[in-house]
């Protein structure tokens, strides 16, 4: 008996005591060195991924030590919301913050990715190609020397302070930029620099004779687009990995404790909104125009109110909206019950409110009010939004006259009733009721009748008709009939 609980006691130790050991290591694991931050970075680089990434950067500030790891899976997208990442990015010490890309980073994408301080890729992905990109009427060109040349500059500066090729950065925006690996022969041995044409053929004839080979890596014509193996033989990637753990382990995280900050709620509604915003304008915009022209205030005012609502508050979740445009929106909205309940019709109070809302909605789509001579894209930007207001503004103009013109009145054989179908198209005075005349009444001409005149019925003046006979004043005249608003009368 002694010996079987001395072993039944041996073992609840032995748990216990592996039990603490884990506790302890978990502990340990847990204080062995910084917590890693994971932020996603994926989907289409526009004001909402823009608002997230700040938030998250601020949600962690109170950390020092934290390192911050943004796991890359972008096309890319707005210049103006890749620049506001890039700055919230750059404000953190460079050995801090991590880019992983998980699958790709292309145009703005790769300019976030050499953002930070450390880029490692997973096998098999792509980082590159920023060529600049704008919308015309001829379909989509590549932008203009002025914002390359603020792009090439942003890319240099980012590959400067963490140590990435500044000329191979460079290749990533500027089809005309040719770039080659060459090979000096040094004094202590070999020497391996990147050169575009234009440097390459400012060499000295003395440092040409210290070329031991030079290899194309960038061809003219062509932007800079690298795989996995290739960011990292030409420098840009630390290393390529299978996955995220391994990543981590590469970089000796690996048992650092791990917080991933996603998106809230709200943020995943306001980038499912970004899409639909043109739509809601054109909702919002139709209904408000649909109860300025029907009397009282109802439904359409309701959803219109609601629709500009929505994009309005989606713009101001992502920062671009401001206390100045709420105001500007206020003041439209009080235009719009002037004229709606002060001042029927369609008129100044009107017109006005429509041109106020439109100019809240084109600032609410961007983070200025004048554009920055600076910065080309926000004049182009400027330039879209207005375009996307009047383009909704008219569009809403024309569903709203068509469903007015065409489809309301033809909801009743649709929509169960009742209604007032009746018209007066084919009314017409023939009874004793309407204009209190019956056949066989009789009177006297008052006038000539040849053959239209006035005759007296008792103390009545009625116009009358004869069947083409004329007849006298004073006559005495029988009615013969009451027809389509006619009293025809004969002479007795």
């Amino acid at each position: 008996m002694i010996s079987i609980m001395g072993t039944k006691t041996k073992k609840v130790s032995f748990l216990i005591l592996t039990l603490m050991i884990g506790l302890a290591a978990s502990w340990a694991a847990k204080d062995s060195g910084p917590k890693v931050y994971i932020i996603p970075v994926s989907g289409t680089v526009e004001p909402g991924m823009s608002a997230y990434v700040q938030r998250a950067l601020t949600s962690v500030e109170d950390d020092e030590t934290g390192i911050l790891v943004f796991k890359m899976d972008t096309f890319g997208g707005r210049v103006d919301s890749a620049f506001e990442i890039v700055e919230a990015i750059t404000a953190l010490p460079r050995e801090r913050t991590v880019a992983f890309v998980e699958k790709r980073a292309i145009s703005a994408g790769a300019l976030i990715a050499l953002s930070a301080g450390t880029i490692v890729m997973k096998e098999n992905t792509l980082i590159g190609d920023c060529a600049p990109i704008i919308q015309t009427g001829e379909g989509q060109k590549e932008a203009g020397e002025k914002t390359q040349t603020v792009l090439r500059a942003q890319f240099r500066s980012l590959a400067k302070r963490n140590g990435y090729p500044q000329v191979l950065a460079e290749a990533m925006v500027t089809k005309s930029m040719e770039v080659y690996r060459v090979t000096l022969k040094g004094e202590t041995g070999e020497k391996t620099e990147f050169m575009d044409k234009t440097s390459f053929d400012d060499l000295t004839e003395e440092e040409k004779k210290r070329i031991i080979r030079k290899k194309t890596v960038v061809a003219e014509g062509e932007l800079l687009t690298m795989d996995d193996s290739e960011a990292r033989e030409l420098g840009f990637s630390t290393r390529s990995v299978r996955d995220f753990d391994h990543a981590l382990a590469v970089l000796e995280l690996g048992s650092h404790e791990r917080v991933t900050i996603l998106e809230t709620w709200s943020e995943n509604l306001v980038r499912a909104l970004q899409p639909f915003l043109p739509v809601l304008m054109l909702l919002g915009i139709g209904a408000l125009y649909t109860e300025i022209k029907a009397p009282g205030f109802g439904v359409p005012g309701v959803v219109g109110i609601l629709c500009l609502s929505l994009v309005f508050f989606n713009q101001y979740l992502v920062g671009l909206a401001d206390y100045t445009e709420l105001m500007v929106f206020i003041i439209g909205f009080l235009l719009l019950g002037i004229e709606v309940f002060v001042l029927p019709g369609f008129g100044i109070a009107g017109i006005t409110a429509l041109v106020v809302i439109a100019a809240g909605l084109v600032l609410s789509f961007q983070g200025f009010v004048l554009p920055d001579p600076a910065l080309p894209w926000e004049g182009r930007l400027m330039v879209r939004n207005f375009g996307l207001v009047m383009g909704s503004f008219i569009g809403a103009l024309l569903i709203s006259f068509f469903l007015i013109r065409f489809v309301l009145p033809r909801l009743s054989a649709v929509v169960k009733g009742p209604y007032l179908s009746a018209t007066l198209s084919d009314s017409h005075a023939d009874s004793r009721e309407a204009l209190q005349v019956a056949s066989g009444e009789t009177g006297v001409a008052l006038t000539q009748l040849r053959p239209s005149g006035k005759i007296r019925i008792g103390d009545r003046k009625i116009d009358a008709i004869t069947r083409g006979e004329f007849i006298d004043p004073g006559t005495p005249v029988r009615v013969a009939e009451v027809s389509q608003n006619h009293v025809i009368v004969r002479k007795i």
